[in-house]
């Protein structure tokens, strides 16, 4: 990683002007704004965006009011100058993370970055003395989230990872119940089959002209140096995850909050069919636990992406997003008398049943001041988005596999271990803190 991480950041003055004289708003976040019984700004805890796309713009509309928005970063200035448009605001803009994180007016950092480039900053962030919450999926590699954990370990920050149906009152309700023995011994979980990524082009893409205001270096981040085209962007195998991390980061969650797997993982998987199908790696993947519990990706795209279905002695429930059903179905009837949910998150849900997230920002400020740990603590997501990544080292190398969940090595296959841990640009290595 930057040498600059481990030492006193230098501010780089990339920043451009106010907002004033745009067009009007949109909206204004709530908290950027005071009055009206909000908390001052004195007991507010500031926060910086990074990365500012259409999942960002949505984040800061959600920031409960005890947070407040103090500035912004992308390396890609049009797409700030965007952001600023659209939402009116009146923010400092850094081109480079590290400007913002040296700010003293910054507590904490929301990263919505995309998903190879999210490390970086996160770690910056956690070495500046600032807790994040991260977007998912949280890393490209295995190796890269062990690397993330370890260094909000050592440095003792608060980070929450964006799998908000940890704090959805349905999903906790649903997965307690399977955890605690409800549908008795569980037989076998279905998960949706989630699009991997796409091999990269052997011949690469064509070349763009560099549009004006991109630091290409920081938005690669630690992809190889390549010609600047934004097809990058699509999910290619060296950049992205696909489905399989992006929903998968989401759906396994589920899976892993009722197995009781947050601290672990499979140790066996296997393709059920071929890994790829000519465009994508797509192949159906299995996996065993080792209490004997197997999880298939088997399930067609059309759900439930935020879950899975779980098969037990006693029935089946399928949990999704904010929502679940079973076979027989009292025992959803029995889950809906242990729901306890607001008027107020009930309208927060059924008006943002997508994108709700503000309980789960709600949870990481309250834990900033609490200091104790979130629902989707780092250690958490890093397990759940793991199992995605071994659903796609599984087709990339079409065999079957034997995971050592503790080491977070494959057995005795050099190949499948190649993918655990990806060779980074100079400039932008993880640290060595174990």
């Amino acid at each position: 990683m930057p040498k600059s991480s481990t030492r006193s950041i230098t501010r780089r003055k990339a920043l451009i002007g106010s907002a004033a004289g745009l067009a009007a708003p949109m909206f204004i976040p709530r908290s950027v704004l005071g009055g009206n019984g909000k908390p001052g700004a004195n007991n507010r805890i500031g926060v910086g965006l990074i990365g500012l796309g259409h999942r960002a713009m949505l984040l800061s509309q959600q920031l409960p009011e005890a947070g407040q928005m103090m500035a912004l970063c992308d390396c890609n200035l049009a797409k700030a100058e965007k952001f600023l448009h659209e939402t009116g605001v009146d923010l400092p803009v850094h081109q480079d993370h590290r400007d913002l994180l040296d700010r003293s007016d910054i507590d904490a950092v929301i990263v919505a970055t995309q998903a190879f480039q999210r490390v970086t900053p996160c770690i910056d962030a956690c070495l500046a003395g600032k807790d994040v919450y991260a977007e998912k999926p949280l890393t490209l590699d295995v190796h890269e989230g062990r690397a993330l954990v370890n260094v909000v370990r050592k440095t003792n920050r608060i980070l929450q990872v964006g799998t908000q149906q940890r704090s959805m009152e349905m999903n906790r309700v649903a997965c307690d119940y399977i955890r605690n023995g409800g549908l008795g011994k569980i037989r076998e979980v279905r998960a949706v089959n989630y699009v991997g990524p796409k091999p990269v082009p052997a011949a690469g893409l064509p070349a763009e002209p560099m549009p004006k205001g991109m630091n290409w270096d920081r938005w690669l981040n630690q992809a190889a140096m390549r010609p600047y085209t934004m097809a990058w962007r699509d999910t290619w195998q060296d950049m992205r995850g696909g489905e399989m991390t992006n929903w998968g980061a989401h759906g396994i969650d589920q899976v892993q909050w009722a197995l009781g797997a947050d601290d672990t993982g499979p140790v066996e998987t296997w393709p059920i069919t071929p890994g790829f199908d000519g465009a994508n790696f797509h192949g159906q993947v299995g996996m065993r636990y080792a209490n004997g519990v197997k999880l298939k990706f088997v399930l067609p795209s059309t759900g439930p992406n935020g879950g899975g279905i779980f098969i037990g002695e006693k029935g089946k429930i399928e949990i999704n997003r904010n929502k679940y059903k079973s076979n027989p179905q009292e025992i959803a009837e029995h889950l809906n008398t242990l729901v306890d949910v607001t008027e107020e998150e009930r309208k927060w849900s059924d008006e943002l049943a997508l994108w709700q997230a503000r309980w789960h920002m709600q949870n990481w400020l309250d834990c900033i001041r609490s200091r104790k740990r979130p629902k989707s603590d780092v250690e958490i997501a890093h397990r759940s988005v793991t199992v995605c990544h071994l659903a796609n080292i599984t087709r990339f190398v079409d065999r079957k596999l034997r995971w050592d969940p503790a080491k977070e090595q494959f057995e005795g296959d050099d190949e499948a271990n190649g993918w655990v841990a990806r060779v980074r640009r100079q400039g932008y290595e993880l640290p060595d803190v174990v």
